[in-house]
């Protein structure tokens, strides 16, 4: 190698050191100024941009002007890293002569040549590639970072391009790790981008469930005082009459007592409608809010809702262990809905006992309603508001038949509704 072609390649070298000393700096500093969140992202930027006028005033206080190692500090420069590892295999090409010389970078699946759309799968694979007769593999804290290769079919590989080589991996050693650290930036920014798109539709999907249950619950609510409500004000309406027609007869007058009886009767069958209404609340209220559900689980806010029901149900299963509340919540409205419309039917049809079925294998939770006598397609349209209220929290809620001809109900939920973030944010 001549005296020309070790000063390019001190140069290179020189100018790769000082951008992977910005870019690292940089880095460091932003994230002592601007935290962890925001430092790492935008200390790259403001790396590059040192990094350029460094390399700018070393130039000028050498007084060179050589087209050549402009190219080169440009393609060092830009982008930060990756583009500076063909300009480097360059230098190793034109300082050695070879025919051949690349930089494999370490990739997820094997290493990846930087001027070439190629890929190996494994270090030892590289090494019988008929193009390479000599690699030096680059290790930063004991994982391969990248492989410096040459290749001259029918010339030997020299001390002196050993040597050079050695150089040039020493001097790429800081350089790799910026490329390293930002291959990761690369892949949390998209990760970052993942997480963003999973919460917007988690929000989504919750919204749309807040929505169903507010209309099952306007549904209840309407359905459980209307007519309670209309025989309450009826019988106190009818109670204010009687006592009226009473006071006007003298006192003594047979009608005023009779008058007095129908009062008496009509404010009974006021406080009966009454009781009725208040009864009928608690039962809203613990089917908006069980208070078994919470404490205990599923199973045991549903043995509460079996014992309530006129059909016989039979309960097997159980969940391995307690999931997050929407998950509990979710199976149990859906399940309890299904019970109330089939546990309610009577004759023929009804006459069967109900099953129900709990299960959880290690990322779903199930619950299984079982009828011999009911209609699928019935079931499925009676129970739509409760399927979105599923498919709003990621599960599904599916209603066909077995082989036996039986109805089966089938809710179910992932046990974690919400993605995980890596140890390593």
């Amino acid at each position: 190698m001549d005296r020309a072609g070790g000063n390019r390649v001190w140069r290179a070298l020189s100018v790769a050191a000082v951008v992977a000393v910005c870019l690292v700096v940089a880095v460091v500093v932003g994230e002592a100024v601007l935290g962890p969140a925001v430092g790492p992202l935008l200390a790259p930027f403001a790396g590059a941009g040192l990094a350029a006028g460094v390399v700018a005033l070393m130039a000028r206080g050498r007084g060179e002007d050589d087209p050549a190692d402009a190219t080169g500090r440009s393609a060092l420069v830009a982008a930060t890293a990756p583009p500076s590892l063909p300009a480097l295999a360059r230098v190793l090409r034109e300082g050695t002569g070879a025919a051949h010389a690349e930089v494999w970078l370490a990739v997820p699946d094997g290493l990846a040549a930087q001027t070439a759309p190629d890929r190996v799968a494994s270090l030892t694979e590289l090494l019988v590639r008929p193009d390479v007769d000599h690699a030096l593999p680059l290790v930063d804290d004991g994982e391969l970072r990248a492989v410096l290769t040459l290749g001259k079919p029918g010339r030997a590989v020299t001390a002196a391009d050993r040597d050079l080589v050695a150089e040039a991996g020493a001097g790429a050693g800081l350089l790799l790790r910026v490329v390293a650290r930002g291959a990761e930036l690369s892949e949390r920014v998209a990760r970052a981008d993942e997480l963003a798109r999973e919460t917007e539709a988690s929000r989504a999907r919750l919204g749309r469930a807040r929505e169903v249950e507010r209309r099952r619950l306007v549904g209840e609510l309407g359905g459980a005082t209307t007519e309670r409500l209309a025989g309450f004000r009826a019988a106190v309406v009818a109670a204010g009459e009687a006592v009226d027609e009473g006071l006007e007869e003298p006192e003594g007058d047979p009608a005023r007592e009779e008058a007095a009886g129908f009062a008496s009767h009509h404010l009974e069958t006021a406080r009966e409608r009454l009781e009725e209404l208040l009864d009928r609340f608690r039962v809203i209220a613990r089917g908006v809010h069980p208070a078994v559900l919470r404490d205990q689980g599923p199973r045991a806010a549903l043995e509460e809702v079996v014992a309530d029901l006129p059909r016989r149900v039979g309960l097997t299963g159980r969940l391995a262990a307690r999931l997050p509340w929407e998950v509990e919540s979710g199976l149990y409205y859906a399940a309890a809905a299904a019970l109330h419309l089939l546990g309610s039917r009577t004759g023929e049809a009804g006459e069967g006992p109900l099953e129900l079925v709990l299960e959880q294998d290690d990322d779903h939770a199930e619950v299984r309603v079982i009828d011999a006598g009911a209609d699928a397609e019935a079931t499925r349209a009676a129970l739509a508001d409760d399927a979105d209220r599923l498919a709003a929290l990621g599960g599904s809620l599916e209603v066909g038949t077995d082989d036996g001809g039986r109805t089966v109900l089938r809710a179910r939920l992932p046990t974690q509704l919400r993605p995980l973030v890596g140890s390593s944010w």
